[in-house]
């Protein structure tokens, strides 16, 4: 059983990349789509019972709340790929303002979640790390490198 988990601050393509990479084949789970905790809850279960794969599509920035996520996945014996989206503050203010109505994030909270991001680490707990950026005008996924 497979789970992924986005890191990245909003409007740095996460969404969209599930949409191109997981949709057909990964549940997504999501504060923004779900709204509620216990609806997140409730997803998480029908996963568990059923063995189905899952992408956790939110911002995930403090290790404290992806700590959270992998505890509860390697309990249920889930493999976990976490993609990191390179957090560049100035493209994903211009991305966010290309968007419409309640998609668009208000600016304060882009900028909050930017300043208190962590960057993930393979040491809490991945079984693959990689790194997602932007190049050319291309998303660009390449393993995970300390150097980042």
């Amino acid at each position: 059983m497979e789970a992924i988990l986005f890191v990245g601050i909003q409007a740095s393509g996460k969404s969209t990349f599930y949409k191109e990479r997981f949709f057909n084949s990964h549940l997504r789970i999501s504060n923004d789509l779900l709204k509620t905790k216990n609806r997140e809850k409730l997803m998480f279960a029908l996963c568990f019972d059923t063995g189905m794969p899952l992408v956790i599509d939110n911002t995930n920035a403090s290790k404290e709340v992806r700590a959270r996520y992998i505890a509860l996945l390697k309990e249920q014996g889930y493999r976990i790929k976490c993609y990191y989206f390179k957090s560049d503050l100035e493209r994903s203010l211009e991305w966010n303002d290309q968007r419409q109505g309640a998609e668009c994030i208000p600016r304060a909270g882009i900028f909050s979640t930017h300043k208190r991001l962590e960057i993930p680490s393979p040491d809490e707990g991945f079984d693959e790390l990689f790194y997602v950026d932007w190049i050319g005008g291309q998303r660009v996924v390449k393993e995970w490198n300390s150097e980042v």
